[in-house]
């Protein structure tokens, strides 16, 4: 995602260099023909628009942040989570039970998925006599033991909670 930015503000950058570099020709636009102004004009609309289409369709989509409501003080923002990404990096194709488990009588109820429930409808902040997984302490093992297992993805505090 660092990437596209980047190659977006480059662009914007490259276009205001642009426009700063045909100052010295600002005489001869004065001076044109009424028609070749209308032309000139249109190409400048034209290129502000293609890079403007481009702009809008490098943005991320569906990045979000993780609510945090639940919680009274949180110390630190949401997780900033891209949900495809993470699902084509993982491997996970529509296997949702993996990180949106069931747990009926303290036992896992396989390929049977909770993702249209929140985390917090299960469990509470603090650990409880039905759920013995306070809510932090949900979202940390789901994440960092499958990260840990696969060698791969965040697993410090700053990777998933970041300002940006």
């Amino acid at each position: 995602l660092r990437i596209l930015f980047t190659i977006t503000s480059w662009i914007w950058k490259l276009s205001f260099w642009a426009i700063s570099f045909l100052k010295p020709w600002k005489k001869r636009f004065i001076n044109q023909e009424p028609d070749m102004k209308y032309r000139t004009w249109t190409l400048c609309l034209l290129l502000l628009l293609v890079i403007g289409v481009f702009n809008g369709f490098s943005l991320p989509e569906e990045v979000s942040r993780l609510e945090i409501d639940a919680f009274e003080s949180p110390r630190r923002p949401g997780s900033i989570f891209d949900h495809d990404a993470h699902n084509e990096k993982a491997g996970l194709d529509d296997n949702c039970a993996v990180c949106h488990h069931v747990y009926e009588d303290g036992k896992l109820v396989a390929d049977e998925s909770s993702e249209d429930n929140y985390c917090s409808d299960c469990h509470g902040l603090r650990p409880t006599a039905e759920n013995s997984v306070g809510l932090e302490a949900a979202f940390h093992r789901q994440c960092k033991e499958c990260h840990f297992e696969s060698a791969k993805g965040p697993v410090l505090c700053g990777e998933c909670h970041r300002n940006n």
